[in-house]
């Protein structure tokens, strides 16, 4: 049985033209710097970012870190949005990789109060770590965008105190297609960015760090020491350049179909949806009732759906992709709907 995976956009398998580019790719030895798909893979990746140069690593968490690591220097503390994805799904990395403390500070769905920015950047005084690095996420995790004229209001801050900015972008085009904007629009605006081939662009695996050419030469000797130094890779970095080529001119599919099911889930009276949070492929709702959540969990399993159980406060979180057509978001609402008819 094909369930209609809601789970997250981590769970896309590659299409068809991704498999046959793996099977028909042309290969060397990456650490060797010999691997042509590795290479126009990385050179397509800078180009479409608007940076000098790029780097595959493994995954998004491992292009993060690699920022982390390449920018600061141990006992250095990064200012990030409060609730990011570096601070909360990637388990205290900061601390045993890069040797860096992170400093949330409060924001309105990714947007930072920029006067807690300036508060919080340190002054010198030997009681305090130095400030190492600013950190903005967008799209951001809760399923919402931030705006360019921030990112550029942030930048000038940064600028203003000698730090460089880092963008972590897993989901940059779902952003520049929810702003209508380019890529390079958003990242004129930041010193370097990851950003991920899997997800809604539906390669097996790899993200990219890109950045200037010096910034990713001293990464690219980081990775190897993190052991992301990969061989034949070539083989996995033919599925991100269709990722980066074809996949990422669809992503307006996704949040169409994000917003159909919440306006489908928003008609059935005990669902609250989060309508401030739709920017991108995501649904965020609670139920306004009392439910047993793992009943709900499993009926939707048990009818060909597969959700993650809430998040605190009872939040539930779910993603479309390509692999969740018109149907599947109409069977969703009718499976949701069903539950509660079934457990009044």
């Amino acid at each position: 049985m094909r369930y209609i995976d809601l789970r997250s956009d981590t769970v896309t398998w590659p299409t068809e033209e991704m498999r046959r580019a793996m099977y028909e790719a042309e290969v060397g030895d990456d650490v060797y710097g010999d691997d042509p798909t590795v290479n126009k893979l990385e050179e397509l990746a800078a180009e479409m970012v608007g940076m000098e140069a790029a780097l595959f690593v493994p995954s998004g968490t491992f292009g993060n870190q690699l920022a982390l690591f390449t920018h600061t220097t141990r006992g250095q503390e990064v200012i990030v949005p409060a609730d990011c994805h570096v601070l909360e799904h990637e388990v205290g990395a900061a601390s045993v990789i890069a040797g860096v403390q992170l400093r949330p500070i409060p924001h309105k769905n990714g947007v930072m109060d920029l006067d807690s920015l300036k508060r919080t950047i340190r002054a010198e005084d030997i009681h305090y770590p130095e400030t190492g690095l600013i950190w903005l996420e967008n799209a951001h995790s809760f399923g919402t965008v931030v705006p360019v004229e921030h990112m550029a209001e942030v930048k000038a801050i940064a600028e203003t105190h000698g730090l460089k900015v880092h963008l972590d972008g897993a989901r940059i085009f779902n952003a520049a297609t929810a702003l209508g904007v380019d890529v390079k629009d958003i990242t004129r605006h930041v010193d370097s960015v990851m950003f991920c081939l899997s997800k809604g662009l539906c390669a097996p695996i790899g993200s990219i760090l890109a950045g200037d050419a010096e910034f990713i030469r001293h990464a690219r000797k980081k990775r190897k020491l993190m052991g992301g130094g990969m061989r034949q890779a070539g083989v996995i970095a033919a599925a991100g350049i269709v990722a980066l080529e074809k996949m990422t001119k669809r992503l307006h599919e996704d949040h169409e179909r994000a917003r159909r099911l919440a306006e489908l889930l928003d008609r059935i009276p005990e669902i609250s949806v989060m309508k401030d949070r739709l920017d991108i492929n995501m649904v965020f709702f609670t139920f306004e009732r009392e439910i047993d959540h793992a009943s709900f969990v499993s009926y939707m399993y048990e009818n060909g759906i597969r959700i993650n159980p809430p998040e605190s406060g009872g939040e539930y979180r779910f993603v479309t992709h390509y692999w969740i057509d018109d149907e599947a978001v109409e069977k969703t609402a009718r499976t949701v709907k069903g539950f509660l008819e079934c457990f009044q």
